[in-house]
């Protein structure tokens, strides 16, 4: 058996493991919610960490809290958000959706801390930690500013990236002109380097939208509305005070919400924000679907790209090499679409005065920023940088395209033009044959008008 002690909340004694800092109300959680085994994320309790560390100076300076307690808190606070003491918060996020578990877990660990720090002398997690605050719009608050965090150092940063090894490739495949498809059907050429082009312009597009939202939607916080929105119990001036602490540790600048009661019973800015990350799953999803079209094969698809060959394909199929990265970026963008599904539901009830599904809606939030923060990377460095063109299988495939009789039809007419992209395809020969072979232009002027790279600019080919 290992050691306890006994530990004491409103309801009475607690046994709680010897060595864990947390305290009676956290060990009530671990026995009540063991489901998922499943803690909140790094991010978030980094976050409580710097709300915690704020309100103690901000306690400290209004007066309502003893200097040496606050600073003592606010030293203790400080672990958090350098990363460390989350093996001591094992509340589960399937627990109570306010999330008092939580915010408890870490009102109980700082506490502990800040009194061994002063000697021994009493840390109360509530009279003194919490003070001024409640959970019902600490968590809301640590959940804006964790998905900051996250969005700041992790996610932008790596899509950045990717989107200029996207840009690279799209400069350095400009010269290979190849078979546009639409409907899976050929089409008018197209350059490589255009389709490239146009992937780095759909991640540049949601590093747009994510700055605006995490801008625009994340810096209005609950801090201040206390238990229902009303700030009972709070000083007047501890939002301001805190927030501008926070500002100090953290570079975020975050403002007092309108309404307390709109930011403690609604969660309309979170799903902003996972509409955004939704948006981006979908961006990556067209994406990492069209490279492995475009690679399919080697003998019996498009193989018009050659992706890195990074692991064996398959236990029973010597040589064969699959395109494992856009699988991997496929898996993540679909559970980032199901995380947005759960964000959904979750804002959804704001009963009253409290949204009711915290926890998991900010664990939803944060993996999906974790997860898509990863798959860039990865995606960015072991498939996009080392990707090649086929341009013999690109110029092989864009000569047999009937598609490329669109260009003959401000000289010859578009039923004509059909004719000709009939017979091309049906007899597997290239336009430029079939209309030689019918005596439809001059040498010259075929040459001209089935200038391959011109279609792929705007204007009408012969003019």
């Amino acid at each position: 058996m290992a050691a306890t002690r006994i530990e004491h909340d409103s309801l009475g004694p607690v046994e709680v493991p010897v060595e864990a800092l947390y305290g009676a109300q956290t060990q009530r959680a671990v026995e009540n919610f063991p489901i998922s085994g499943q803690q909140m994320p790094p991010r978030f309790l980094q976050a409580l960490g710097y709300i915690k560390q704020a309100a103690a100076m901000a306690n400290r300076d209004l007066g309502l809290l003893d200097p040496d307690i606050a600073d003592a808190i606010a030293s203790a606070a400080r672990h958090l958000t350098r990363g460390r003491l989350f093996e001591h918060f094992p509340v589960d996020v399937y627990q109570t959706g306010s999330g008092t578990s939580t915010n408890m877990n870490a009102n109980e660990v700082i506490a502990r801390v800040a009194a061994e720090a002063l000697g021994g002398h009493t840390v109360h997690p509530n009279d003194h930690v919490n003070m001024c605050q409640s959970s019902n719009d600490v968590i809301p608050t640590a959940i804006h500013l964790s998905a900051s965090l996250a969005l700041r150092d992790d996610l932008l940063p790596a899509l950045r990236k990717l989107h200029l090894t996207l840009s690279k490739k799209s400069a350095a495949f400009d010269d290979v002109i190849k078979s546009g498809r639409t409907h899976l059907m050929d089409a008018t050429p197209v350059r490589l380097g255009q389709e490239f082009g146009g992937y780095a312009a759909q991640v540049s597009h949601c590093v747009r939208r994510l700055s605006t939202t995490m801008i625009g939607e994340l810096s209005e916080v609950a801090l201040g509305g206390t238990a229902t929105g009303s700030g009972i119990n709070r000083h007047p001036e501890f939002p301001a005070r805190t927030l501008a602490y926070i500002y100090e540790a953290s570079g975020f600048s975050l403002h007092e919400a309108q309404d307390h009661f709109e930011a403690q019973a609604a969660k309309d800015a979170v799903v902003m924000v996972s509409g955004a990350l939704n948006t981006l799953a979908v961006a990556l999803m067209k994406v990492a679907n069209d490279i492995r079209f475009l690679s399919s094969g080697p003998t019996s698809g498009l193989a018009e790209i050659r992706l890195p060959a990074i692991q064996p394909g398959s236990s029973i199929m010597p040589g064969k090499v699959n395109p494992v990265l856009c699988e991997a970026m496929m898996m993540v963008c679909a559970r980032v679409m199901g995380n947005h599904t759960t964000i959904t539901i979750s804002a959804q009830h704001g009963n009253l005065e409290l949204n009711v599904m915290m926890p998991v809606l900010a664990h939803s939030l944060l993996e999906s920023i974790s997860i898509l923060t990863g798959i860039c990377h990865a995606f960015g460095d072991r498939c996009v940088a080392g990707i090649e063109a086929d341009r013999d299988r690109c110029k092989e495939l864009l000569e047999l395209n009937p598609s490329i009789a669109t260009a003959l039809n401000a000289s010859i007419g578009y039923d004509a033009a059909a004719e000709v992209a009939k017979e091309s395809a049906a007899r597997r020969v290239p336009v430029r044959a079939v209309v030689k072979e019918k005596g439809l232009l001059s040498d010259h002027t075929l040459s001209t008008v089935l200038d391959v790279r011109d279609m792929t600019m705007p204007g009408i080919p012969g003019n």
